[in-house]
């Protein structure tokens, strides 16, 4: 089961910013609230080169896959190359915390609760 509880988000998110992963410092554990009030977590990750909000979470409460939701935006993006190549870094970065988590989720052997 892919539930996660805020206590153990935040300890993986220490363990991956203890291996000097470009970009950790970005990334934080948010309170979300599942299925009759129980605490999920949620991990928040900020881009610096575009104004959208990432999140990364189990795609399913049942699933060990996680996934990244980029908010929509109103307004278009303009980057030159530098910018698109600044974005890119970032990008790459939320899909390796993204592997990351569905690692320890997938070899997690305890049971969280709320």
């Amino acid at each position: 089961m892919a539930f996660r509880n805020l206590k153990t988000l935040e300890s993986w998110l220490a363990e991956y910013r203890a291996q000097g992963k470009p970009l950790a410092g970005a990334a934080r554990v948010m309170v979300q609230d599942g299925e009759g009030g129980a605490n999920t977590g949620l991990v928040a990750f900020r881009l610096g080169h575009a104004p959208t909000g990432v999140t990364i979470q189990p795609a399913t409460p049942e699933d060990s896959t996680w996934v990244a939701t980029m908010e929509p935006r109103d307004e278009s993006l303009v980057l030159d190359a530098a910018g698109l190549l600044e974005l890119s870094a970032e990008l790459a970065a939320v899909s390796e915390l993204c592997a990351f988590l569905e690692a320890k989720s997938q070899e997690y052997q305890g049971t969280d609760v709320a």
